[in-house]
């Protein structure tokens, strides 16, 4: 007889296989770890330099230095008291039913063992597991990483209601305020094993944690801190049409880790994630740019960008929960209802007039936040919702069976973070009025960047020359600027 085939020891490739060193333990897989550093990095790069360009260039030019810097000093704030405090908070063990328990996520040993989100094991009712302990296949410095640049992203996003006259010291409070008592209490109940994660409402990225929190929170500091100068609210140009697309588009792209990295593993729900995202994102544009069309005879550019936003924001709560079809719906959607609230009911509504929203955020994150989740729970796919939920047999409300619930819960989810940010966010930005004015005084509301930082965005003529508009063309901008009986800018770009 003859001798049976040798089998090779291992037929794994030695590049794929664990063990290898004591750098490659068996748990770890490269692929995953890899598309989850990368996912962190690209969502990273939607704020820095993302934000901080679309900031910094869709203000009025007194304003752009001050707006880009708002969005730099968050995500270097929020890195440190996320590393410190803030994770845990977010995905540790359970303090509260909404609420994760503080501590330093630094450590070696708790840094390079496996990923694993303790609470976020699912039971039935007879205390039978249901769903296991989610446990991604590489080290928790991966995950530490990803879920800090999400909470930056969202301060950043909120920051975006109050430019153009929010002090900056009291930014500098609001900050590390704002994350430990607001963002960790979303971020642990829909994500991280709360109360909203066990209860099945469906939030795949971000449309409740990131968007509706942000949106409402914002709305609301923008209320506490006070609107722009009169002037400002009056004529507010954008200063670099062009810059600003260069952010929209960092965005746009970042997108793909904002959604492909949140099953946490590069696996076919990561890929139709990302699909659905573009398509929902394209659709909104489109909508947003036709209706400024029909209704205002030209297509805006900030107009597409807006549309862009809502579109992301929109698919991001069911990104890896829909179809294909559904996405397109949802970008139509998103392209139409947050439109309608900003140029229609925004005009007609005497609370939304009052309260300067200096961006829009209520309409392009909050609206469409919300509108995503009740989306997200009327098109969850069944089968889709089982690569990636906890509760067995969710679907959407057009899949019949439990669906019609699902939208009641997503309705009931949204009510919880509108709720909490209202109430958390004006009881912060209350105390921080009482040791630091949270606005600006009036004379740097009306000289802008130089008075507040000593710099400006752009020298538009040669430092120390006299203007000649009959060289250089005409430029106005209201911008004022110190006259010499005031202490001259220290800064990098000094005034002309």
């Amino acid at each position: 007889m003859a001798a049976a085939a040798a089998v090779p020891p291992n037929p794994v490739p030695v590049a794929y296989q664990g063990g290898t060193s004591a750098a490659v333990p068996d748990w770890l897989n490269k692929g995953d770890n890899a598309w989850q550093m990368i996912s962190a990095t690209l969502v990273g790069l939607q704020s820095v330099p993302g934000l901080v360009i679309l900031y910094g260039s869709i203000v009025k030019k007194k304003w752009a230095v001050n707006s880009a810097f708002m969005a730099l000093y968050a995500f270097a704030a929020v890195v440190i008291c996320w590393a410190t405090w803030a994770y845990k908070m977010s995905f540790g063990d359970k303090l509260l039913p909404f609420w994760g328990k503080a501590g330093p996520a630094l450590g070696q040993k708790f840094l390079i063992k496996q990923s694993a989100l303790p609470e976020t094991t699912q039971f039935h009712d007879d205390g039978s597991v249901e769903t296991a302990t989610v446990l991604p296949f590489y080290p928790m410095a991966s995950m530490v990483w990803f879920q800090c640049v999400f909470a930056a992203i969202t301060l950043i996003i909120l920051a975006g209601s109050v430019l153009g006259r929010m002090n900056i010291k009291a930014w500098m409070a609001f900050v590390p305020l704002w994350l430990t008592f607001s963002y960790t209490v979303g971020a642990f109940s829909l994500w991280g094993g709360g109360f909203l994660f066990h209860w099945g409402v469906m939030d795949y990225s971000g449309g409740y944690v990131i968007h509706l929190s942000s949106g409402i929170a914002g709305f609301t500091a923008a209320y506490w801190v006070g609107p722009r100068s009169t002037k400002d609210r009056e004529r507010f140009p954008p200063n670099n049409v062009i810059m600003m697309l260069a952010g929209a588009g960092l965005l746009w792209m970042g997108w793909a880790g904002f959604n492909g990295g949140d099953p946490y593993t590069a696996n076919i729900d990561s890929s139709m994630a990302v699909l659905n995202t573009n398509i929902c994102a394209a659709t909104s544009l489109l909508v947003w740019t036709w209706l400024d069309v029909i209704f205002f005879k030209k297509p805006s550019v900030i107009g597409a960008v807006q549309g862009m936003i809502t579109g992301l924001v929109c698919i991001t709560p069911g990104a890896g929960l829909v179809q294909g079809w559904a996405a397109i719906v949802m970008g139509i959607l998103s392209g139409s209802v947050p439109w309608f609230t900003m140029m229609f009911i925004h005009k007609r509504w005497t609370l939304l007039q009052k309260i300067d929203d200096t961006l829009g955020v209520f309409h392009t994150h909050a609206v469409a936040g919300l509108l995503g989740g009740v989306l997200t729970g009327l098109f969850a796919e069944p089968t889709l919702c089982s690569l990636f939920l906890p509760v067995t047999n969710s679907r959407g409300g057009v899949y019949g069976g439990s669906g019609g619930i699902q939208i009641l819960k997503q309705l009931a989810g949204a009510a919880f973070i509108i709720g909490w940010n209202v109430v958390v966010t004006s009881i912060i930005c209350v105390i921080i009025n009482k040791v630091i004015p949270l606005r600006m005084t009036e004379e740097q509301l009306l000289i802008g960047d130089d008075a507040v930082h000593g710099e400006e965005a752009y020298a538009l003529w040669g430092d120390g020359e006299k203007y000649d508009s009959t060289k250089h063309g005409f430029y106005y901008d209201d911008t004022t600027h110190l006259n010499k009986t005031t202490t001259l800018s220290s800064g990098a770009t000094q005034v002309v």
